[in-house]
């Protein structure tokens, strides 16, 4: 079995490079979604184990500040910052990341490079996402502590490549020598072994945590993801940035858009402002854009945040000894 740690003595903690990278328990990582990912969901996974994220990327700079404060207060475990590169207030929301002194940033949407020196040398653990070994390389050339290898199954902005996750981790894993982590299609311990025995060394888990009552998102996307079923998200809007989207009128008029072979002009005047926070924070499921990943399909409960952590590594726990036991 390919990179699989091993259990503390005692039990309650699982050793390998990425526990011991990020001093937690269990080697699942919540993802920094966007209108998702706030101190109450990031706090509560940190608190159950695994690693919370701050998802940045939909806030304003005085909005991560306060969220930072409360993580803070809600929580003495590890927890991490989900930062796009390419967000237009990036300086502030380092210098934010400094002031509060956040041990863990993961870092996507832009070069590894702009940031990844400056924040190391504050003692932070830096982690990079790419779709691709290409950048996985230059991640590691970079400096970063770890990769995330996303696979095309993954919600919200994706990969041109259209690699599935099962593809990627070998591959990934074959081209570097840093700590792995694997996302896409992840949402209980069976998939999350399955990409550990691959390479990964770890999971990042977005979809599932959308569904927790910790989540920041609004109800009428929880449940519109509850409801979905195989074949209900897809990959559009690659003139732009893909991002993977829950079907609805919205969608619709993207792919009208795309078989009529607008252009990338047209594409944004539909596309507009703020249409992910009308679809995921304000619950307009008709106009609203709607990022949510194919794993979608296998979830069918709004279960707390905890409960997920340890309902999933209660399964990968159970799987991987069971798999010992066979060899």
């Amino acid at each position: 079995m390919h990179n699989l740690g091993k259990f503390s003595k005692d039990g309650t903690r699982y050793e390998n490079r990425i526990t011991e990278l990020f001093d937690i328990n269990y080697p699942i990582i919540q993802a920094g979604m966007i209108w998702a990912s706030g101190w109450k969901l990031a706090s509560a996974v940190s608190n159950a184990g695994g690693l919370g994220l701050i998802g940045a990327g939909s806030m304003y700079p005085d909005v991560l500040d306060l969220h930072l404060q409360k993580c803070k207060a809600a929580t003495n475990k590890p927890f991490g910052v989900n930062l796009p590169l390419l967000y237009p207030d990036i300086d502030k929301h380092v210098e934010l990341i400094l002031k509060h002194k956040v041990p863990i940033v993961f870092t996507s949407a832009g070069n590894p490079k702009t940031w990844t020196s400056i924040l190391k040398k504050e003692g932070i653990k830096v982690v990079h996402v790419v779709s691709s070994s290409k950048f996985a390389i230059k991640c590691q050339d970079a400096g970063v502590d770890a990769v995330v290898a996303e696979g095309f199954e993954a919600g919200g902005h994706n990969g041109r490549e259209e690699t599935t996750t099962l593809c990627l981790i070998p591959s990934v894993r074959k081209s570097i020598h840093i700590p792995l982590i694997a996302a896409g299609g992840i949402a209980d311990g069976a998939s999350m072994l399955a990409t550990m025995i691959l390479g990964a060394e770890g999971a990042q888990i977005g979809s599932r945590f959308v569904c927790t009552p910790e989540a920041s998102s609004h109800i009428n996307f929880k449940n519109k993801i509850i409801e979905a079923a195989e074949g209900d998200t897809e990959l559009v809007l690659k003139k732009l940035t893909p991002v993977r989207l829950l079907k609805n009128e919205f969608y619709q008029e993207v792919k009208t858009a795309e078989n009529n072979c607008e252009s990338i002009e047209s594409l944004n005047n539909l596309l507009g402002k703020a249409r992910a926070k009308k679809g995921m924070l304000e619950g307009d499921l008709i106009e609203g854009e709607l990022e949510i990943g194919q794993v979608s399909a296998l979830i069918n409960n709004i279960t707390p945040a905890g409960d997920v952590v340890t309902s999933i590594w209660t399964e990968f726990n159970s799987l991987f000894k069971t798999i010992q036991q066979a060899i």
